[in-house]
């Protein structure tokens, strides 16, 4: 069995690896869907995601089951992140169920492999989108992402698709109470206050947390891609999260030799930090709460 058959015929590839025609090797991870390393027969390998359930291991996905449409936004994302630089996996094939990208070996992170990413990011930005959202429906995690193309003001689009469609699950979950959605709810109504200055519309890669930077044995890779047009602030800010990018100094010197960013853009970090944190207070719950409430009371002091 080689890539190429794989390649010409993805659907089959479910049935190859349940009768054991390619070797499988499961691949630890927080993504939706279930991950593997593929090894061919002339040593080929390759990253493949399911939706749902391994053949190889049913009882046991590494993530959430994707939703419809889960597969085919990522897979619009790998694309678009693809027009605009190298630093991303080459996505090799892709159906509703399915997609398989380059393998990338692990490695260490380092400075040099931080500040060629922060360059290769300026680039995705400069690359642009037309309008906030994006062409095809979205999802951020395992949650839908309204992704419906919107014309601006930033605060407007990022205060109605953003944050406002994760605060009231945070409530009903119970990771916010009344009085906190209240308060979050406030700092909404002043966004424009904190919004970054009128630039280009960005093409995101919209989930940059760390956990999505691939740290390979001689370069950085952006993965699990939520790509959408924004504010370049917001994958600035979210490299910051849950204890920041190793060597996040280092990006940002390779991206400001591209595109400085704006004069006050780390006193906006929480701003545009919050879609995040909300998103995780949606799936995860309280656990949550005190993350979003220091960003939210940070600014409303």
């Amino acid at each position: 069995m080689d890539l190429d058959y794989v390649l010409r015929n993805p659907h089959r590839l479910p049935m190859l690896i349940e009768h054991q025609r390619i070797r499988c090797t499961p691949v630890s991870s927080g993504a939706t869907g279930t991950c593997q390393r593929l090894t061919f027969d002339d040593g080929q390998e390759v990253f493949a995601k399911f939706a749902s359930r391994s053949p190889t291991s049913p009882a046991q996905p590494t993530g959430p089951a994707a939703a419809p449409g889960f597969m085919a936004a990522e897979a619009n994302g790998l694309r678009s992140l693809g027009e605009a630089t190298d630093a991303v996996a080459e996505l090799w094939a892709a159906t509703d169920e399915l997609i398989v990208t380059d393998w990338i070996s692990p490695g260490p992170p380092t400075e040099d492999a931080a500040r060629r990413l922060g360059r290769e990011l300026a680039c995705v930005h400069q690359a642009g989108m037309p309008t906030y959202g994006a062409p095809w429906p979205g999802f951020i995690g395992a949650l839908p992402m309204d992704n419906r193309e919107h014309p601006g003001p930033w605060a407007t689009w990022f205060a109605e698709r953003r944050l406002c469609p994760y605060l009231r699950p945070s409530v009903d979950n119970g990771a916010l109470d009344v009085q906190d959605a209240k308060a979050v709810e406030a700092l909404i109504d002043r966004l424009d206050q904190f919004a970054p200055p009128p630039e280009p519309i960005a093409r995101l890669h919209g989930d940059l947390w760390p956990g999505n930077v691939l740290w390979g044995t001689d370069a950085a890779w952006l993965i699990d891609p939520a790509v959408h047009g924004g504010s370049r602030e917001s994958d600035i800010a979210s490299l910051h999260l849950f204890g920041g990018l190793p060597h996040v100094r280092q990006l940002l010197a390779g991206y400001e030799e591209i595109w400085p960013l704006a004069s006050g853009w780390h006193e906006r970090l929480g701003i545009h930090q919050l879609f995040l944190l909300l998103v995780h207070a949606a799936l995860f719950g309280r656990s949550y709460r005190a993350s979003v409430m220091a960003v939210v009371n940070g600014y409303l002091r």
